[in-house]
């Protein structure tokens, strides 16, 4: 059966490649395999992959622990993307390994705002159910 084009989210195939590519990828940042003096002795965490529909690429979302250096981790894995692509395709099964993108995963950063956000007296007023407002 054949998906609608107009269908928006990602296809069951691009989740398990995208998952598949981001344990694979977890293991070789913890492992330390690379040859990279920035990358060397730093913990990355590596929150989710998404892959392009025709599986040619995957944006990979990093985040040093702690979340410093962020540049300089993402310069170093950008730096040594042949490499990392080269160590994913010895792992995986895959065809062809997807061009690999780097970003910083914000969602840490986006889920503390959000709870800064609800924490506002003038927001969990304006939340309180009409049961709950004083009469």
């Amino acid at each position: 059966m054949s998906r609608s084009p107009s269908h928006s989210g990602p296809s069951q195939r691009m989740l398990r490649v995208g998952e598949l590519i981001r344990r694979t990828l977890s293991e070789i940042l913890q492992q330390g395999d690379l040859h990279d003096p920035e990358l060397s002795g730093v913990s990355i965490t590596v929150g989710e992959v998404r892959v392009t529909p025709d599986l040619k690429r995957a944006t990979a979302y990093v985040l040093p622990l702690g979340g410093g250096n962020r540049e300089g981790i993402l310069a170093a894995l950008r730096r040594n993307k042949p490499e990392i692509r080269h160590m994913i395709a010895r792992e995986m099964t895959l065809k062809h390994v997807p061009d690999l993108k780097f970003e910083i995963d914000e969602t840490f950063d986006r889920i503390d705002a959000t709870r800064r956000m609800f924490s506002d007296e003038r927001v969990r007023r304006d939340l309180e159910s009409p049961e709950d407002a004083p009469e």
